[in-house]
C-alpha cells in the first residue's frame, strides 16, 4: 500500500470531487481551514474554492497533477479529506479513487 505522501503526489482526487464541508471547519469559528480559500455553498456548508466548478482543481492543491503535488494545508485540511481513504477497511482500493486515476490516466494503486 502506498503511504498518504505517495498518495498526494498524484493529485486525482483533489482534482475530481467538491470538497465540501460543515462551516465550523473556518478557523474563524475554531477550525483549522483557512476561509480565504473557500466558498459558501449553503448557511451551514462550504467547500474549497476551485472544487466548486469543472474541471474541478482545489485551491490548495500545488504542483503538476499525476507527477508531484501537495496540499498547502495538509495539516490543517478539512474533515472531508481527512476522512477520504485510498483504501477500503477490507484492503481493497476506493471505487471512487479507482475511477478517478483511471481518468486522468494513472495506474491504480492496487490491493492491499
Amino acid at each position: 500500500m502506498e503511504s498518504d505522501s505517495q498518495f498526494l503526489t498524484r493529485g486525482a482526487c483533489c482534482a475530481a470531487f467538491r470538497v465540501s464541508f460543515y462551516w465550523s471547519e473556518y478557523q474563524s469559528a475554531g477550525g483549522t481551514i483557512p476561509g480565504n480559500l473557500t466558498l459558501q455553498v449553503t448557511p451551514y456548508h462550504a467547500c474549497m474554492k476551485g472544487t466548486e466548478k469543472s474541471p474541478v482543481h482545489c485551491v490548495a492543491l500545488i504542483g503538476t497533477r499525476g507527477e508531484r503535488v501537495s496540499c498547502s494545508i495538509y495539516e490543517n485540511r478539512s474533515s472531508t479529506c481527512r476522512e477520504f481513504d485510498m483504501f477500503n477497511e477490507d484492503g481493497n482500493e476506493n471505487e471512487a479513487c479507482s475511477r478517478v486515476q483511471a481518468i486522468y490516466g494513472l495506474e491504480t494503486l492496487g490491493v492491499n
